[in-house]
């Protein structure tokens, strides 16, 4: 059984990092990323410097402390502040 889940990783950043942040978007295309349905950048409404990174999977389990993808990129976005990384299940 194939199940959807999302790993959400949230960068406080002590600057406006949307450069560094786009430069990272190639990184996380589809491409070589089995299960990976989506990627997607957010930014805080009212804050520059908050951004929170979306990636969609679906696979037979989640990966309780993230896919290799997401751990690559919070480590890699750490350099730019303080990253929060999280793995949800839908409750279907």
């Amino acid at each position: 059984m194939r199940m959807k889940w999302i790993e959400i990783i949230r960068l406080r950043s002590a600057e406006n990092a949307s450069e560094p942040l786009k430069a990272f978007l190639p990184a996380m295309g589809k491409n070589g990323q089995p299960g990976l349905l989506e990627a997607r950048i957010y930014r805080h409404a009212s804050w520059e410097t908050d951004w929170s990174l979306h990636l969609l999977w679906e696979s037979g389990k989640p990966e309780k402390n993230g896919s290799t993808l997401g751990l690559r990129l919070s480590r890699a976005l750490e350099e730019f502040g303080l990253v929060d990384h999280s793995v949800w299940i839908g409750d279907n």
